[in-house]
């Protein structure tokens, strides 16, 4: 090989390098354990747009029903922008203490309904979340509500 084509070729490895390292640098970043539901961190560059979706309920007899059906409704909010739960980056849960479960939050009935949306093989992004107990929510039934925090990089 010449010594010029050598060159050329150096370059152009180079070049597709630094290409690959700003693409790289222009993800988002989660940091997530494979056993928790939620990631402990996510890293947003700049130049995404930032969604903030209102919180919402949904029915159904128990937490664990209630909070698959507000993800349902969440995740067709999110299609409206063409947005998916793996652009989500944050998220917010709020739980009513369950009668049934002593007024305890069922955070364990939440979780089962969570991670058949985040973290699948399907979906593998999860979210930085915090989840509270609160005294009551608007709907007098209403045991869950969430609010997202979704991103994506404009085209």
């Amino acid at each position: 090989m010449n010594k010029a084509l050598k060159y050329a070729c150096v370059a152009a490895l180079g070049a597709g390098l630094f290409v690959s390292g700003a693409i790289a640098a222009d993800m988002v970043v989660r940091n997530q354990d494979g056993k928790a539901p939620f990631a402990s961190s996510v890293k947003v560059p700049a130049g995404y747009d930032t969604y903030y979706v209102s919180g919402s309920t949904g029915e159904g007899a128990d937490t664990a029903a209630q909070t698959a059906a507000t993800l349902t409704g969440l995740k067709a909010e999110l299609a409206k922008h063409g947005l998916t739960f793996g652009d989500v980056v944050q998220a917010h849960v709020f739980l009513v203490g369950d009668p049934a479960k002593g007024g305890k939050m069922d955070f364990a009935g939440m979780n089962s309904s969570w991670l058949k949306e985040f973290g699948t093989t399907a979906q593998p992004n999860k979210p930085a979340r915090a989840t509270v107990q609160v005294a009551s929510l608007v709907g007098s039934t209403d045991l869950v509500e969430i609010e997202l925090v979704a991103v994506k990089k404009p085209r």
